[in-house]
């Protein structure tokens, strides 16, 4: 159902950034996999979609806290009120949590590349797949 998720991601990130074997992020590899967990677990392209702009949404609380120096609750805590994934905790909520907790880390600390891009490819990526794509990730 989903297997062409990889693919279209792939596609994107080339978009982005040009030939994987140029100058890509190194997290860009390492993103993916996670990325087509949540796909998987969220049992397609759209509720994903849903996922990664919520993903998007709790970068930007994330961010905006630390530029206005208040207290900041951390990405996980933001994702999951964006998500709302505290109330339906079953196994493909919690493994598309964790999936996109463990991207989020992964590429934060990657200095060559802004998070935000990166939910940028997969939304445009479950668009190819057929899911509905937000306008501002189209923009």
């Amino acid at each position: 159902m989903t297997h062409d998720f990889g693919l279209h991601l792939t596609r994107e990130l080339g978009n982005r950034f040009g030939s994987p074997t140029g100058d890509w992020p190194a997290s860009a590899e390492l993103v993916t996999p996670f990325f087509a967990i949540v796909v998987n677990a969220l049992g397609g392209a759209d509720g994903a979609a849903r996922w990664f702009e919520a993903a998007r949404r709790a970068h930007q609380r994330a961010v905006d806290a630390d530029q206005a120096r208040t207290h900041n609750f951390g990405f996980a805590q933001y994702l999951d009120l964006e998500t709302e994934a505290h109330q339906e905790i079953d196994l493909p909520v919690v493994a598309a949590f964790e999936a996109m907790k463990g991207a989020y880390e992964v590429a934060r600390r990657d200095g060559g590349v802004d998070v935000d891009v990166y939910f940028d490819c997969a939304l445009q990526a479950c668009s190819r797949l057929g899911g509905a794509a937000p306008a501002a990730a189209t923009a």
